[in-house]
């Protein structure tokens, strides 16, 4: 859904179901915003940020949780410790979840 909303809105865009995906996908087409969840399989969004951050820095990160084992709000702070641009906790609004994305980068070069 974060995929089509932002290529309807003139950005570039990429799906990766984990970290270890996202990293790949990085290597290969350099992303300027990664958007991670933090609950996902094989690589979590904490380990997605943490490599990211160590590999990637110019890479701007959008952390977004729903919680899981323990409040959203802890995960989303460490996220932002580590170094996240943004954190949303589910449920969130599209609305600002696009204009936290235009801050980051600027307005789409179409639409």
């Amino acid at each position: 859904m974060l995929m089509r909303l932002l290529v309807k809105a003139g950005y570039e865009a990429a799906e990766a179901a984990n970290g270890r995906e996202a990293l790949s996908l990085q290597e290969k087409n350099p992303a300027d915003l990664i958007i991670t969840d933090i609950i996902m399989p094989e690589m979590e969004g904490i380990d997605t940020i943490i490599t990211f951050k160590e590999n990637y820095p110019q890479a701007k990160i959008i952390a977004i949780s729903g919680g899981g084992h323990i409040d959203s709000g802890e995960y989303l702070d460490l996220a932002d410790k580590l170094g996240a641009a943004r954190t949303f906790a589910k449920p969130f609004s599209l609305n600002q979840l696009m204009l936290a994305v235009r801050e980051l980068l600027g307005p789409a070069d179409c639409c």
